[in-house]
């Protein structure tokens, strides 16, 4: 059987490329979770690109360690890190492998699997919510550490697959500051990193970085 135009899987080549080139990229493409209830797919809506060594919002600013070393390659694998000690969060690694760059999935449409969607997102008040923001999509997707380094080009059997779905026409592209980034990572004139379909009503709402107040 021959897979429809929007299912087949993304080659590795397309994320063998700068960050910022990857990222605005994957809008309107198709992730693919296979779980043993059954498949889950997400129509990617916005993402945020992270470029490592030159990017002070980076988890790899300060180079390699263990939690983070999936970020260094190969490009095509997914990133999970686990934050605030409750959420886990989804990327992609792109670029060169050596060089950490990846980029963060921060909402998409459940176009496929709803139903198994809705049982891991109970408090979502309509399936627009489903994943609205990096923790509902990844709990929506039921995805977490174990999954960390996961090959999303791989042929056979994987828990996670990127197809080709379909790309988002660049006049309906935005980009603007990154969601909770602080210092200069945070600064959309410096990094307008945050990509997002225009007037998609699954993309999360934006929100500065809230600067920590010291007790007296």
């Amino acid at each position: 059987m021959i897979a429809p135009p929007d299912r087949v899987p993304l080659p590795r080549e397309f994320f063998d490329r700068p960050v910022l080139e990857v990222a605005p990229d994957l809008l309107g493409r198709i992730l693919l979770r296979t779980t043993p209830d059954g498949p889950i797919a997400l129509r990617l809506t916005e993402v945020e690109a992270y470029d490592g060594p030159n990017d002070p919002g980076s988890h790899a600013y300060r180079g390699r360690t263990a939690r983070n070393a999936v970020m260094f390659g190969p490009p095509g694998h997914v990133y999970v890190y686990f934050t605030y000690g409750m959420w886990h969060c989804m990327n992609l690694v792109c670029g060169p492998e050596g060089r950490a760059s990846a980029v963060l999935l921060r909402a998409g449409e459940i176009v496929e699997g709803v139903e198994l969607a809705r049982k891991r997102r109970l408090s979502a008040r309509n399936d627009k919510e489903l994943a609205k923001g990096p923790a509902r999509l990844a709990t929506a997707l039921e995805v977490d550490r174990d999954l960390d380094g996961t090959d999303a080009c791989a042929t056979g059997e994987t828990p996670l697959r990127m197809l080709t779905g379909t790309p988002v026409p660049a006049d309906q592209v935005r980009s603007g500051p990154r969601t909770g980034v602080s210092g200069d990572g945070g600064n959309g004139d410096i990094h307008p990193w945050r990509y997002w379909v225009a007037n998609d009503p699954t993309v999360s709402p934006y929100r500065a970085q809230a600067p920590r107040r010291r007790s007296s």
